[in-house]
């Protein structure tokens, strides 16, 4: 008897599963990432056009409207390869990444504290980190929901 075939048995019904979720989990991610990119960057237009200067007063900079765009792509690429991760080694990956996400974002709420920028300026970019989390966060925790969690 020659047996060359493939063995179906749970391994490979298993691979193959998981392998569908990585790649389901990473294209919902990226279209999630433009629309995170799409919001942040409207509402920041939105802050703009209501009189919020972005301007940062180390150097005097203007934040540029692409700017939210390209950094709000930037890491929410990064939270997707974190989910991407936690799919992959963690027991429960929604529950894991949801700690993480959010723990990450308040985090990422100092920085504009801390820059000195005028009470607008600071206000908006609270508020602008806080807009692609709420797209991002629950998106990717959906998309790494199992029975276990």
């Amino acid at each position: 008897m020659n047996d060359t075939g493939v063995a179906a048995g749970p391994a490979s019904g298993c691979r193959t599963s998981h392998t569908h979720r990585l790649r389901r989990l990473a294209g919902t991610g990226f279209i999630a990432v433009l629309a995170a990119m799409v919001a942040t960057t409207l509402a920041a237009a939105l802050a703009h056009g209501v009189g919020v200067d972005f301007e940062v007063p180390d150097g005097g900079e203007t934040i540029p409207l692409p700017g939210f765009a390209v950094v709000t792509g930037f890491f929410s690429v990064v939270g997707i390869v974190i989910a991407v991760a936690l799919l992959r080694w963690s027991d429960h990956p929604a529950r894991r990444f949801v700690w993480t996400a959010v723990s990450l974002t308040a985090i990422s709420l100092v920085p504009p504290l801390l820059s000195g920028a005028n009470t607008g300026t600071t206000t908006a970019l609270l508020g602008l980190h806080l807009v692609p989390a709420t797209v991002m966060i629950p998106t990717l925790a959906r998309g790494l929901c199992s029975r276990t969690d």
